[in-house]
């Protein structure tokens, strides 16, 4: 049989045709348009919740913004708050702050010998009231050379040390102007602690510390057990009390505290105390964030604190300090971009303007203006915290409540309080 021209398919093959029923077009329809419905409302009660939720999160959240000068006391508030309301994360951390502790006690020990070596040199030399005071002092105690070289000779191995520790522990980070030290950013625990292959967790076996790290670490404290007597002896020779107490010798806040220590930290199991995280210095750069629960009332919220380091970069060693505070709490006053934040002034180290104070330092000869007021602990402070409301009154362009305290960071958990 002939096929015809433009047929599409055989006879005999049976051909498929849908019907459609409009009234059942409506109901599909219909169906769809109400599960839409039903599906977009559902969404939008979600998202309603949501942005309840963000809300409510918002309202509980406090975000406490940390300024001050390097050395002020902002990383030691930062390490309260985690003692009181995150020991756990910070007990995990204790080991990876032994090599910061070394280090603080390398640098100590390496700018007694060198200021020694200076003043012992040069103070046959100084006429001034001061320098004939101390050489005064040193006499009775003969000739040092012989007894200083001989010390100096056996610490040569520990001193030598604190590049290669301060190098490890910066993890490459640098900055200019020739400064020494150990400089880390935000973080740098973890640049120190090793991973197991699967990135999880330190590696075991080394402290939890990195290799390189742990390495250098290790041998640090084998050297400082070695010479703990001669650090001990050179920490507590007359001569280096004389210089020391005659603010001759300058050293960091923590390396007293340290040196007084040396027998406890230079032991094999040595594991830092609260007090020794408390203590040790170590200079930071960039804006770290910690973030705390915090159950205050009956509430609960987060508390985000952002502790700004590096400012020190910037600071001139010739600067009276506190002249630098006053004017960096100027420029927060008049800051814009703060404008809508709370302020809470803590004049920080009342401990050590107290022992200041006790041991005959005269305000008055750092501080022209004070004049003949009276050189005790409650004038003094007092002094200062007139002129620090002086600069809010002057240079707040908001009209802000300014609320001052006076604190100590080394003293556990009181300091909190002020900012609840």
């Amino acid at each position: 049989m002939t096929k015809r021209l433009g047929h599409a398919h055989s006879t005999s093959e049976p051909i498929l045709m849908q019907t459609f029923d409009a009234t059942n077009i409506d109901k599909e329809y219909q169906f769809y348009d109400e599960e839409a419905a039903r599906v977009s409302q559902k969404i939008d009660e979600e998202l309603k919740r949501d942005w309840v939720r963000r809300k409510d999160a918002q309202r509980r959240q406090v975000k406490v913004m940390l300024l001050g000068q390097a050395e002020s006391g902002k990383s030691t508030l930062q390490k309260q708050f985690q003692l009181y309301y995150a020991h756990h994360a910070l007990d995990h951390e204790r080991p990876l702050w032994r090599p910061v502790v070394y280090f603080n006690i390398l640098k100590a020990v390496r700018m007694i010998l060198d200021e020694l070596d200076h003043e012992l040199n040069n103070l046959s030399i100084d006429d001034s009231v001061e320098g004939q005071a101390v050489a005064h002092s040193l006499a009775p105690l003969g000739d040092l050379s012989e007894e200083f070289s001989g010390l100096r000779t056996k610490l040569v191995p520990l001193v030598a040390m604190e590049d290669s520790l301060a190098s490890e522990l910066s993890g490459g980070v640098a900055v200019t102007g020739g400064r020494t030290g150990v400089y880390v950013r935000a973080g740098w625990q973890a640049l120190v602690t090793p991973l197991s292959p699967n990135r999880s967790r330190a590696l075991p076996g080394t402290g939890g510390l990195s290799p390189a790290v742990a390495q250098v670490t290790s041998l640090a404290s084998r050297t400082l057990i070695s010479v703990q007597n001669e650090v001990d002896e050179l920490w507590k020779h007359p001569a280096v009390r004389i210089l020391v107490n005659n603010r001759r010798i300058r050293l960091d806040e923590s390396a007293p505290f340290f040196l007084d220590n040396i027998k406890r930290v230079a032991q094999p199991d040595y594991l830092p105390s609260t007090a020794d995280l408390l203590n040790v210095r170590l200079q930071t750069l960039g804006v770290a964030e910690h973030s705390f629960d915090i159950e205050l009332c009956g509430s609960r919220y987060n508390w985000l604190m952002y502790d700004v380091g590096g400012a020190y970069l910037e600071e001139d060693p010739r600067t009276n300090r506190v002249d630098d505070s006053l004017q960096l709490f100027t420029a927060i006053c008049s800051n814009k971009l703060l404008k809508n934040s709370h302020l809470v002034l803590m004049l920080n180290k009342t401990d050590l303007l107290r022992k200041k104070l006790e041991a005959g330092v005269k305000v008055r000869k750092y501080i022209t203006s004070y004049g003949d007021r009276p050189n005790t602990y409650a004038d003094v402070s007092e002094y200062f915290r007139a002129h620090f409301i002086q600069v809010h009154r002057r240079h707040d362009i908001s009209r802000r409540a300014l609320y001052v305290h006076f604190t100590s960071m080394l003293v556990s958990f009181p300091v909190i309080r002020y900012l609840h």
